[in-house]
């Protein structure tokens, strides 16, 4: 039969813990920062992914990212195809010809939320009453409402249902786009 006998050291054992927690901090921020540094490498490479003539799908996920990008860099946007779904939205001083295709952004915990979106021109876009969803796909160009004023000029339109994700959420502040073709 064997016997130990252990005697325990407290300012050994606190010296111990104290350096593998310092040990294992070290290595987490290490981990983080080779993370941040590495993807934000990748992203730059992945410009050359998306062609300048090919149309960028915003989704209910990351739609107020897009807006709220392309809202802070109107140019770096210009001429960029986008398509999206919304529903039509009119205020008093909108011209004949245009509408906001908005989404509902929830803005608190008890679902309280406000309109959000792009100002659209299309010729015909009296045809579309207030309140009708519908998918438009069209080029993002630099106008003028109260202020410069990213506009999409509507290429093609299409009436569709309301969406089961109809709400959108406040953008993150992590999203940061990397180049003006990113809009995913």
């Amino acid at each position: 039969m064997f016997v130990f006998n252990v005697k325990i050291n407290g300012r050994k054992l606190f010296k111990t813990f104290l350096i593998c927690s310092i040990l294992l901090l070290l290595i987490i921020v290490c981990i983080v920062i080779f993370r941040i540094f590495n993807g934000a490498k990748n992203s730059s490479n992945s410009s050359s992914c998306l062609p300048q003539d090919s149309i960028n799908t915003i989704e209910s996920s990351n739609y107020t990212n897009v807006l709220k990008a392309v809202h802070d860099d109107i140019d770096s946007y210009v001429g960029v195809q986008i398509s999206f779904t919304g529903y039509v939205y009119r205020v008093f001083d909108l011209k004949e010809n245009q509408f906001v295709l908005a989404r509902d952004m929830i803005i608190s915990s008890d679902f309280q939320s406000v309109i959000v979106g792009f100002l659209c021109e299309y010729e015909n876009a009296k045809n579309f009453e207030d309140n009708t969803w519908v998918n438009i796909t069209g080029k993002i160009t630099k106008g003028d409402y109260h202020g410069d004023m990213p506009i999409v000029k509507i290429t093609k339109i299409e009436e569709t249902s309301k969406p089961n994700d109809e709400y959108v959420y406040p953008p993150d502040e992590t999203y940061i786009p990397t180049d003006r073709y990113s809009l995913n």
